[in-house]
């Protein structure tokens, strides 16, 4: 060996100098612990960090749609029942303005036509069923309410008259005489156009012996006259309004319901926000107290095993029998009554809910009971608090996270289920849930669809995002993944 070294030729050899031998150096970068690996490889992951995302905004519209909303959840107006969806950006477009285009007969045309809901006139056209009539096929304003008949005290009726002569408008108009009999109204249906519209009852207002519009009147029970009465201080009056500006002068506002209003006039979009943050308060509840008593549950069968892990599993095994409807039914007709529908809808939820967690748990206390780190723990005299809650929990923490996740959309979803096919009753405790939404407008669906399309978007969204988001955090906490999305 050492003649091979001899044969080498000494210019093959280099002096090493002492700048380039490399010592041990420190680490510039920062330590990666088990949450940022998670929260990195999470990131990767788009279809879950857009998720994650439009969830963000869901809830975001659940807390702040109820604040910024000009109406009150329960506040309703009847006169404004079924209104479409209205944005004033859009006014005038036939798109998101509150209009529709209907086909309709000459007398609802001019019904419509005599307060102003007719936008566009498309086509006219007849059609004999039995006799000729004419039809309109027409674009109108359902914000458009037409007149309503009011009673006011004097003061309210002088604060009216004085609102008109403030703002040079008109509110009151004149009385109609309605004495033609319900045979003369449907003679007069089939006359000639013309001739209609000259004789239409509801289009005639009631004069007093000088010629003069009255605009004030009230009718005697027994003859049926029109009793003409003086101004005083106590006459209660009768009045012919336009509603829509009737409206402004009452609440100083114009009807505007940017997603519509339902069967009771009331907003779709504060009830939506109300309803959607009730359904996201109920599920994150349930989900964290399932998470306690299921981490606490299954630690214990895990970690001490034996009889206590026997009797404990028989225990979870007959409740996980209990079938879950008929559960949630029987808390809602025995209990709901006594603490309320939600209280007794939360008991129903947690009864049996955290048994799926506490198996997960109980799973991986077996799996890391017996490691290196927990005997040494023990024998170092580690109570078993500590050694549960400090050595063996953090390491399954993971796994807790991704499955207790994927119970929020569960719950909201029973929830909406129940409150939709009528199981749960909100409608007694005056709140809203998106399936107590649903429920009330699916007898709407085929005239105002609008009722139930926006808590259906609204749902739909949430549970698939919900879904979406718990599958990327799964993967992402799963270190058995980590590396196969490179």
């Amino acid at each position: 060996m050492k003649n091979e070294y001899n044969s080498i030729p000494k210019e093959k050899f280099e002096f090493v100098s002492q700048e380039n031998i490399r010592f041990d150096q420190k680490f510039e970068t920062k330590p990666i612990g088990y949450f940022k690996d998670a929260i990195m490889r999470f990131t990767k992951n788009k279809g879950s960090v857009v998720a994650g995302v439009i969830l963000l905004l869901l809830i975001a519209f659940a807390v702040f749609a109820p604040v910024i909303s000009s109406y009150g959840v329960n506040e309703q107006y009847t006169q404004y029942q079924y209104l479409l969806p209205k944005n004033k950006m859009f006014e005038g477009t036939g798109f998101w303005d509150g209009t529709k285009v209907k086909d309709a007969s000459f007398k609802e045309y001019v019904y419509d036509n005599s307060h102003g809901a007719v936008v566009e006139v498309f086509e006219e056209y007849e059609q004999s069923n039995p006799t000729l009539m004419k039809y309109y096929k027409y674009r109108f304003d359902t914000y458009k309410r037409g007149f309503l008949y009011v009673t006011l005290e004097a003061s309210a009726y002088q604060k009216l008259v004085q609102y008109e002569n403030d703002n040079g408008i008109q509110i009151r108009y004149p009385m109609l005489d309605t004495s033609y009999t319900t045979n003369a109204r449907l003679l007069l249906m089939h006359k000639e156009a013309n001739y209609y519209y000259q004789l239409l009852p509801d289009m005639t207002p009631i004069f007093d012996n000088e010629g003069n519009i009255i605009p004030i009147y009230k009718v005697d029970d027994i003859t049926g006259e029109y009793i003409y009465e003086e101004v005083t201080s106590t006459s209660v009056y009768r009045l012919r309004v336009d509603y829509d500006q009737y409206y402004v002068f009452q609440y100083g506002k114009e009807p505007l319901y940017l997603f519509g209003s339902d069967s009771f006039g009331r907003d779709i979009f504060a009830r939506l926000g109300s309803g959607a943050r009730l359904s996201i308060a109920l599920g994150f509840s349930v989900a964290l107290i399932n998470i306690l008593i299921g981490v606490i549950y299954g630690a214990i069968e895990g970690y001490y095993g034996g009889t206590a892990d026997l009797i404990m599993e028989r225990i979870a095994d007959i409740l996980i029998e209990i079938p879950s409807i008929i559960l949630l039914t029987l808390f809602q007709i025995h209990f709901a009554g006594k603490i309320g529908p939600i209280p007794a809808l939360l008991f129903a939820f947690v009864l049996t809910g955290w048994i799926s967690t506490a198996a997960r748990v109980r799973m991986q206390f077996y799996r890391f009971k017996r490691q290196e780190y927990v005997l040494a723990a023990r024998t170092l005299g580690a109570s078993d608090g500590r050694i549960i809650f400090r050595h063996i929990l953090p390491n399954a923490i993971g796994t807790i996270i991704t499955g207790s996740i994927l119970m929020v959309p569960s719950v909201i979803f029973s929830e909406s289920i129940l409150s939709y096919l009528g199981i749960v009753d909100l409608t007694a405790s005056d709140i809203t849930s998106i399936g107590a939404m649903l429920n009330a407008g699916q007898t709407s669906l085929q005239y105002a669809p609008h009722v139930i399309f926006f808590p259906a978007i609204f749902i739909s969204l949430l549970m698939i995002s919900f879904n979406v988001f718990g599958n990327g955090l799964r993967d992402a906490f799963n270190p058995s993944l980590r590396g196969v999305e490179e």
